[in-house]
């Protein structure tokens, strides 16, 4: 019998479980696509470009509502630690703009160019020049609002956990936990002291969590990152931050992260009766 390295998982198991590509069939069709909608998106739709911190990564695309001042929607993307840039991701506009509300894109710095810690400060620190400058594209500061997925719901979830400018959140398909993460095949790039692992672990620290969060996660993604939303629900729930649990059914982890864009899926109507 293989030898287990984590809850049931062998080896092999946990590293399958944190390859979400490898997971499904579909997944370089379905991510091929990010980029052209995102590329449509932005041929029909205004654009502003700012910067929310020193470094070139540090910038965010606003794609603003008709009527001002409007809520506010920040999403956080995802990618392993390690992969995209907000331009693979502007179609998230697509839902958000025609109900009224600015869209908010966030670039960031990737893995290995920074360490762990520093891409969720740089979160960290967006959420709170969007809150600061809100008012300079027709934002309102008090109706600001976060959206992450995967990798970018952990990040999402670190930043909300040390600042209290952001309303409301959803959080979609993300790993939570990083003693997995370190044990499996991704320790190859995802560099962290024991401390670090532990510090950096939002779901061991829902208390923290400075506002209420629907927490979603897709059918066909990994049975680790189910497990890992589930937990974390259990833990916000504990903690009087959980709003909602959602299981999206009929869908992977790049399906879904492809129905942000969709005003009609329930997910994105999820985000919207959010706000």
């Amino acid at each position: 019998m293989a030898k287990t390295v984590f809850l049931h998982y062998t080896q092999e198991e946990l590293d399958r479980n944190f390859d979400q590509r490898g997971w499904v069939s579909n997944a370089l069709e379905i991510i091929g696509r990010y980029p052209v909608l995102s590329r449509a998106t932005r041929e029909r739709l205004a654009r502003r470009t700012f910067a929310y911190g020193a470094t070139p990564d540090e910038v965010l695309d606003v794609f603003p509502a008709a009527r001002s001042p409007a809520p506010v929607q920040i999403f956080v993307h995802g990618g392993a630690w390690k992969n995209f840039t907000k331009d693979d991701f502007s179609f998230v506009a697509d839902a958000l703009v025609p109900a009224g509300i600015h869209a908010v894109i966030l670039n960031f710095s990737n893995l290995p160019a920074v360490r762990l810690p520093d891409m969720a400060e740089q979160v960290q620190r967006a959420f709170e020049w969007v809150h600061g400058q809100a008012a300079t594209f027709g934002g309102d500061p008090q109706r600001l609002y976060v959206s992450a997925h995967s990798s970018g719901a952990h990040l999402a979830a670190l930043a909300l956990q040390r600042c209290d400018v952001v309303r409301a959140a959803t959080l979609v398909s993300g790993p939570y936990y990083l003693e997995p993460v370190v044990l499996s095949a991704r320790s190859s790039y995802v560099h962290l002291s024991r401390e670090e692992v532990l510090a950096l672990s939002p779901g061991l620290h829902a208390g923290r969590m400075r506002c209420p969060v629907m927490v979603g996660y897709a059918e066909h993604d990994t049975d680790e990152f189910q497990r890992q939303s589930r937990q974390f629900a259990a833990s916000l729930q504990d903690a009087g931050r959980l709003q909602k649990l959602e299981r999206f059914p009929g869908v992977n982890h790049f399906e879904l992260m492809e129905r942000f864009g969709d005003a009609g899926h329930p997910l994105v109507r999820g985000i919207l009766e959010q706000m």
